[in-house]
């Protein structure tokens, strides 16, 4: 919806803190290009940019209770905020607007923090108490709106985007160095740390408190499976098409037209199979020249079953490297996730016509659709093997010339907590120190993920699958891309899988009908089934395929990441002939690199933006 940034500050001077206050908010324009306004007194100092989505006249921030006592900032969508209004109107609250963001404020007067539990959707938001003289501050339970924020000295600035942080003269930027290793082994930081020292993110399902100098946190929420197996999969079929019905009704709710994203998933399908019965809405899609990476016909096709408008766009080769750089800086950190440069121009298409989509982000990870998640099944068997024998065979095995089986072999040594990284990975841990210009100590990438697994013991495999790719990937990843992709053009997303009331049911589900030995997703595939057309239903998940596998080949891209790669830059952190190597091997059709060759060519494009030319 919007985007917002503050500060303690460090002088009394309310002049000079306005100008700082408003530099910072002009840096995320982007975020909210409909309205600007900012809260200075002696202590802190807040600012917002607003992105107008409801009450378009009465929604401004920061906005102030009935005494000016507390002072709010707000980014995102509160979804059941008509009935929390009402029962704090009857408790005696005086409201001077119709806007969710004034619903947190008096919720916040009435509750304090238990308000966070009552809350039905995505935010991030700090409130200022002027009389207790501290702020509180609030991330939703997914993680879908960001909140970052500097703990450096004595100081403290908070913010939607880390890149406001640069116009506050208070801020010291430091390139954390120390997390490198992390990156190229997640293609993210696995922790609350970023790229920048002293910097941190809020996780999702937590809250602060900053008083007297002094910054504490907690979490309010975490998920818990309650797995229940005394229902059928037609109950599981009928329980998630019900609830989702009713998220897709709380996330249309808007004072402006709502579109959707649309692929050939069941995902997106499903979603603007919803909308479109209670709206003309309008749909987009984006694919490449390359047919066999683009599902735009797919798509076409299917918003024509639903007699939905259809935007499309082909993406170009040029298009995609000429705004790589630009990407890099609206990530804030490095994320080279191919996909990332897809989004943006997906969103792009999208904010020419409305200012509000839905997408069908987190539906993977809540009902089991990454086709890894099938794996445990296949070692299910294995995995009965006393863990003695299963190294040693294992051990053998890797050191065997390429065989049938190997990889099944050399994974089955490890326990989940372990195996689950590899599926993911960029650069394997053993590899690091080689591509590395400098040795920097890390960590085993399993160090970051087992405390996730410890959370869900005595769960299934597929379940503790889930419930990491929850706290970690969803967050750090695919959330990322979507906030900021869709920000980066003045657009809101809402994701209407990530609901509350989804949730609840996705924690009760058997893991049977997440996934089996055929398919993922199966309930929800299930309940679909009963809305959409057989093949889009049963719609094998591709993700957000790209050519860049392809376009990495050709001499023009080549050349361009070639010479970043031999740069200075390039040198003071990596190994440039073994990156150069990685680039060359990929060209000549010997290895498949694209994925490496990307992690550091993004890294680099961000380092650039950040830390040369800002």
């Amino acid at each position: 919806m919007c985007g917002f940034v503050g500060y303690v500050n460090a002088e009394e001077n309310r002049e000079l803190n306005q100008k700082i206050i408003k530099s910072m908010a002009d840096r995320i324009v982007h975020r909210g290009p409909d309205q600007d306004d900012y809260y200075v007194d002696d202590e802190v100092s807040l600012g917002f940019r607003r992105l107008s989505i409801i009450d378009l006249e009465g929604g401004s921030q920061p906005i102030t209770n009935e005494d000016d006592s507390k002072v709010l900032v707000f980014n995102g969508e509160i979804y059941n905020y008509q009935s929390i209004r009402e029962e704090l109107i009857a408790k005696g609250h005086i409201f001077k607007t119709r806007s969710d963001s004034e619903v947190l404020l008096h919720g916040y007067e009435e509750y304090g923090k238990e308000l966070l539990n009552k809350l039905r959707g995505m935010f991030a938001f700090v409130i200022w108490d002027s009389k207790a003289k501290k702020l509180f501050g609030a991330r939703d339970i997914f993680g879908i709106k960001p909140m970052f924020y500097y703990l450096n000295e004595g100081n403290f600035i908070f913010g939607s985007e880390i890149k406001s942080f640069l116009s506050n003269p208070l801020f010291k930027k430091e390139f954390n160095e120390e997390r490198l290793p992390d990156y190229l082994c997640f293609e993210y930081i696995p922790t609350t740390q970023t790229m920048f020292k002293n910097v941190y993110k809020l996780e999702p399902g937590s809250c602060f408190e900053y008083k007297d100098g002094k910054f504490t946190s907690e979490r309010y929420f975490t998920p818990e499976y309650d797995i229940d197996n005394t229902k059928d999969i037609e109950y599981w079929e009928k329980l998630i098409d019900e609830t989702f019905k009713g998220s897709t009704v709380a996330h249309g709710i808007a004072d402006v037209e709502v579109g959707c994203f649309l692929s050939s998933g069941v995902d997106s399908s499903y979603v603007v199979h919803e909308m479109a019965k209670r709206n003309d809405v309008r749909t987009f899609s984006v694919g490449y020249a390359e047919e066999k990476y683009s599902e735009l016909d797919r798509a076409v096709k299917f918003a024509e079953h639903e007699k939905v408008r259809n935007y499309t766009k082909k993406i170009t080769a040029e298009e995609y490297f000429e705004v790589a750089p630009m990407v890099q800086y609206y990530m804030d950190e490095p994320l080279p996730n191919p996909s990332a440069l897809a989004l943006y121009f997906l969103a792009r298409l999208a904010s020419e016509q409305v200012k509000v989509v839905l997408s069908g982000e987190g539906a993977d990870e809540l009902f089991g659709g990454y086709h890894y998640y099938r794996e445990p099944l296949d070692f299910e068997r294995y995995m009965k093997v006393p863990q003695g024998i299963r190294t040693l065979i294992g051990n053998i095995a890797e050191k065997l010339p390429a065989f049938h089986g190997k990889r099944f072999l050399t994974r089955g040594r490890y326990p989940i907590e372990k195996r689950f990284i590899r599926n993911n990975y960029v650069y394997d841990h053993s590899e690091v120190d080689k591509v590395l210009s400098k040795k920097i100590p890390s960590e085993d990438p399993s160090v970051y993920t087992k405390p996730f697994f410890d959370e869900v013991e005595g769960q299934d495999d597929i379940t503790k699958m889930q419930y990491a790719d929850i706290r970690t990937w969803l967050v750090q990843d695919i959330l990322v891309k979507a906030d900021r992709m869709s920000m980066a053009n003045s657009l809101e997303l809402r994701v209407p899988f990530l609901d509350k009331e989804m949730l609840k049911v996705a924690l009760r589900i058997p893991s049977e009908y997440r996934v089996n030995e055929v398919t993922t997703k199966v309930a929800l595939r299930g309940a679909a089934a009963k809305e959409l057309p057989k093949e889009t239903s049963e719609m094998r998940k591709t993700g957000f395929l790209t050519p860049l596998n392809d376009w990495l080949r050709r001499d023009e891209f080549y050349n361009m990441v070639k010479e970043k790669f031999e740069s200075e830059t390039a040198g003071e952190f990596f190994n440039r002939e073994y990156i150069i190597k990685l680039l060359d091997d990929h060209k000549a059709g010997t290895s498949h690199n694209m994925k490496k060759i990307w992690s550091v060519y993004s890294f680099l494009l961000w380092y650039e933006k950040y830390f040369i030319e800002n």
